[in-house]
């Protein structure tokens, strides 16, 4: 991934290789990996290099939610049918709009929680609860203590739970 002109962001580049053992761990898949990857450091490079605070951590939960991206779009191709929708298809279809939308609201309000979070604190948790890394996992991936890793969860946990019920999501 060279990049000229001096940008101070050209250091990431020395982390491709461990973002892309990092992805291939978490999807399974290494060139899956590979074009996350990729992607990402286009959409970090392709930033305004002045506002990023942490520019690992921006880069490793734009991979995250790249990932996540990927893993939504597979799981729809996976579900939808190119056949006519059965009866349990139509059934679904016809349910009242509360149901069908319910979980995709609870989850965008749970994005838009987690938006609200210090870049760490929100990674940490979909660390945890995205990819099931362990705690210490963790901690070697954002370069912070396994107790940091654990506070920065709990209060993911906590700031989610108190915005779904402000937002009337609980």
């Amino acid at each position: 991934m060279a990049r000229g002109g001096g940008n101070h962001l050209d250091h990431l580049e020395r982390y491709y290789k461990e973002l892309v053992r990092f992805l291939a761990r978490t999807i399974g898949d290494a060139q899956a990996a590979s074009d996350v990857a990729h992607d990402a450091y286009v959409r970090v490079l392709a930033r305004d290099g002045g506002s990023i605070a942490q520019p690992r951590a921006f880069l490793y939960r734009t991979a995250v939610n790249l990932s996540v991206d990927r893993f939504r779009r597979d799981r729809t191709r996976e579900c939808e049918s190119l056949d006519h929708p059965g009866a349990e298809e139509l059934h679904a279809v016809d349910a009242p709009p509360e149901t069908r939308l319910g979980d995709a609201q609870r989850l965008a309000f749970i994005e838009r929680a987690l938006d609200e979070l210090p870049p760490l604190c929100s990674q940490a948790f979909l660390l945890r609860k995205i990819d099931g890394l362990s705690h210490a996992e963790i901690a070697g991936q954002l370069g912070i203590s396994k107790a940091l890793v654990e506070k920065h969860i709990v209060n993911a946990m906590s700031h989610c739970r108190n915005r779904l019920r402000d937002w009337g999501a609980a």
